[in-house]
């Protein structure tokens, strides 16, 4: 297995992507697995000097040029043939490496994909999706968050399809419960686009849809995919980022009030560590990109070397459960009507 990865992707690129790539490679679960990585030529040396125990499964592609966030997606992704991005995808297509992992732009990783991996037969638009944390201990899957803004109701139905695949292969959920984020929970409430998707997946056999959820319900514990155009999507997961950073700080800023929260506060703080390791996006490392033909993990862009590290074992899970495979056999056996 060899994992392809963006070194220079990233606010905190290279160290951090490397440091994640090491802890990795040191893993005793990923000892079969190979790191292919594309940045700086000295970043990239340093790195292989300092860790000669694992060169027999680290690959050196040394690059010129970075695809930046403040760049036109589709304009760079083009124009930077020598970009670490760029080179990471085409050694996926060239089937010298099974996934790509980066934390640089969401769109150029997005185009990349369409433009170089390409959508599997029959997918009519990839989705992005992402895990997040629940009450009840397990996770759910937010599907699509932030690749197709307008979608047309045969979207949302592969979205349910691929992220049920996923969520049976890669975190080993039998039979996961899907539901549609509308405005309500009746199946009349929501826009015309959320009607018309209610009704077909209510008449999908190979789906377990359990109905519409509405958007306090993300961390309920209530289902395990959480279907949604990428508009919608990506305002939710934006809003709950937002509000679990906020919740955090005024937790901390409480505790440190006065002598008497302090007190309190060190008693507590076990069970407040607990709370910010769940709502922490580090643990859960990336957000995949179904429907393309390859492996595709985008993490955050503010990852450190932990997130890093999850993203790559996500990445590994990934290619381990032969989900493009899956995905296509389950779309390619699915007549869905856009």
């Amino acid at each position: 297995m060899k994992i392809a990865v963006d070194v220079m992707g990233g606010d905190h690129a290279p160290e951090a992507i490397l440091g994640g790539c090491k802890q990795f490679l040191e893993a005793e679960s990923f000892r079969d697995a190979e790191l292919v990585l594309f940045g700086e030529e000295s970043a990239l040396r340093t790195f292989a000097g300092e860790n000669a125990a694992l060169a027999n499964r680290i690959r050196l592609v040394p690059t010129t040029e970075v695809i930046g966030f403040d760049e036109s997606p589709t304009a760079a992704y083009k124009k930077k043939k020598d970009s670490s991005l760029v080179r990471a995808f085409e050694t996926v297509k060239a089937g010298e490496a099974d996934c790509v992992v980066s934390a640089g732009s969401t769109g150029a990783l997005l185009t990349g994909a369409t433009l170089t991996l390409r959508r599997q037969k029959g997918v009519k638009s990839p989705a992005l999706a992402t895990l997040l944390p629940t009450v009840t201990g397990g996770c759910v899957l937010l599907c699509d968050c932030g690749a197709n803004t307008d979608c047309k109701p045969g979207y949302l139905q592969q979205f349910a399809v691929m992220g049920k695949a996923y969520m049976e292969r890669v975190a080993g959920v039998e039979n996961p419960r899907v539901a549609l984020l509308s405005n309500g929970t009746e199946a009349e409430k929501g826009n015309a686009l959320t009607k018309e998707v209610h009704e077909r997946l209510s008449q999908m056999e190979d789906i377990n849809f359990i109905g519409n959820a509405e958007a306090r319900e993300l961390m309920s514990g209530n289902f395990e995919v959480l279907v949604c155009d990428g508009f919608d999507g990506n305002v939710l997961l934006k809003g709950f980022e937002g509000a679990a950073k906020v919740i955090l700080g005024l937790l901390k800023e409480a505790m440190y009030g006065s002598l008497r929260t302090k007190i309190g506060g060190l008693i507590a703080k076990p069970a407040f560590s607990v709370v910010k390791k769940k709502m922490d996006y580090k643990e859960y490392g990336g957000a995949p990109l179904l429907g393309v033909n390859g492996g595709v993990i985008k993490a955050h862009g503010s990852s450190d070397a932990k997130a890093i590290y999850n993203a790559l074992r996500q990445a590994y899970t990934w290619v381990d459960g032969n989900l493009v495979s899956v995905i296509g056999e389950t779309i390619g056996s699915i007549q869905i009507e856009d």
